[in-house]
């Protein structure tokens, strides 16, 4: 589903280019679960970028979905996006004028693949119903955390990437959110790509990778203390 072969990237500053990205591999699978963890700083969100397509190498290849994006017009790879990913932010960038319902069906209505049935079912199980009318000023901070994740699910995407998505949250409210990802995530059918600096968030996930000095090693071995 993902995969990312020899990438390389640096940005320029002052001092000279500064390496974030140094050779990194990985590949996720269809359905499967990953964190991405490392400190701030490590070039988690520059490697998020990269697998959405919002940004590309300096060199080596990333491939969503098949595709390799460094050989797509950016018009290819916002269709692409489109299709194919949901994102979830650490801020929620929910649309203030659009009620809970219309956030909920943006991006399956821009996908072509709005599914009622679904909708409906996410709205419950996201602790939603009889909030549809609402606007997001109107929720609780877990409450958009949860109607983010929602949008972001609701065309079933094929890979669904999220960048700290329990950051702004309180401890229990983040653990009962992450629980509804991940449960969601599964009966989507998605693969799941999280990065994060927390132990408590990748620990539940299939797999766990560390970024460190632009290079990627498995950290699925190690102990991740949840506490």
């Amino acid at each position: 589903m993902l995969e990312f072969r020899q990438v390389h990237k640096a940005y320029a500053t002052p001092q000279g280019p500064l390496t974030v990205l140094d050779g990194v591999d990985l590949a996720l699978d269809a359905g499967a679960s990953l964190a991405l963890m490392g400190e701030s700083g490590s070039g988690k969100s520059t490697l998020l970028h990269l697998a959405a397509g919002l940004d590309l190498p300096d060199a080596g290849e990333v491939r969503l979905a098949g595709r390799a994006l460094s050989t797509l017009a950016e018009p290819a790879r916002a269709r692409l996006r489109r299709e194919a990913l949901g994102l979830v932010f650490q801020q929620f960038h929910l649309v203030p004028s659009l009620n809970v319902a219309d956030n909920l069906r943006l991006q399956a209505r821009l996908a072509g693949r709005e599914e009622a049935a679904w909708s409906a079912e996410l709205v419950a199980r996201l602790g939603l119903a009889g909030l549809e009318k609402r606007y997001p000023e109107q929720l609780s901070g877990g409450q958009q955390q949860r109607l983010a994740i929602g949008r972001a699910l609701a065309p079933r995407p094929a890979l669904l990437l999220a960048d700290e998505p329990t950051g702004n949250l309180d401890e229990t409210t983040a653990d009962e959110v992450l629980g509804l990802l991940l449960a969601l995530v599964h009966d989507a059918g998605s693969a799941l790509l999280v990065v994060t600096h927390s132990p408590r968030v990748a620990a539940p996930l299939d797999r766990c990778l560390r970024l460190t000095h632009g290079r990627v090693d498995d950290a699925s071995s190690e102990r991740l203390d949840p506490a």
